[in-house]
């Protein structure tokens, strides 16, 4: 699979942010409420891999702190399409978080995650954390009907080793903590391509 260029993924980072600007402010610009409102990014038809299913996750912080987070696991729309519908609902649909004021917008960041295609471990539940690199691995865990993901930033940020990122991967799902040391949990792991800007 073929990584994005840099070019590629501040255009990524451009689409994402002015889809939340057009969602959230609407007529911002019109309006002249925001001089900082985003442009509408390159052309991200101009880029072949945009056409591609791509799995992608959009994060919105605000003074450091998460602010939403949404995306598909699975490539299974286009990239460019996947990363607006992420984008958007990160900002309006996360259950976690009230939707996104326009007051907010400025002090918004902005973070994309292009996905490999998440693979099935196959070891043994007692051998899950030595198959586990932190910082390169995201997680997703599927328990009786309940799932939960977490991106490889998540347990770098946090300090976690394996068996945390594990555990709260569990918590994530919605399933006991230490569900991960059963085999008949599945466990898949993927890599990410973080395009950030800095808060």
């Amino acid at each position: 699979m073929r990584l994005l260029t840099d070019e590629e993924g501040k255009i990524a980072l451009a689409a994402a942010k002015f889809a939340v600007y057009v969602k959230v402010a609407k007529t911002a610009e019109a309006s002249g409420a925001f001089g900082d409102a985003p442009s509408a990014p390159a052309n991200i038809g101009d880029c072949e891999i945009f056409d591609e299913k791509r799995g992608v996750f959009v994060t919105l912080t605000e003074d450091g702190e998460l602010r939403g987070c949404i995306g598909y696991p699975y490539p299974v729309l286009p990239l460019g399409e996947a990363l607006h519908d992420a984008a958007v609902s990160a900002a309006v649909r996360d259950p976690r978080f009230m939707p996104v004021r326009e007051n907010e917008l400025a002090a918004l960041k902005f973070e994309v995650t292009i996905l490999t295609p998440p693979e099935l471990l196959t070891c043994s539940a007692a051998d899950r954390p030595k198959n586990i690199e932190v910082g390169r691995h995201g997680l997703i865990i599927k328990d009786r009907g309940m799932s939960g993901l977490l991106l490889p930033q998540v347990a770098s940020e946090y300090g976690w080793d394996a068996e945390e990122f594990l555990m709260h991967t569990c918590i994530k799902a919605g399933t006991d903590k230490n569900a991960w040391k059963r085999d008949d949990v599945s466990l898949y792991t993927f890599e990410g391509q973080i395009f950030s800007e800095r808060q």
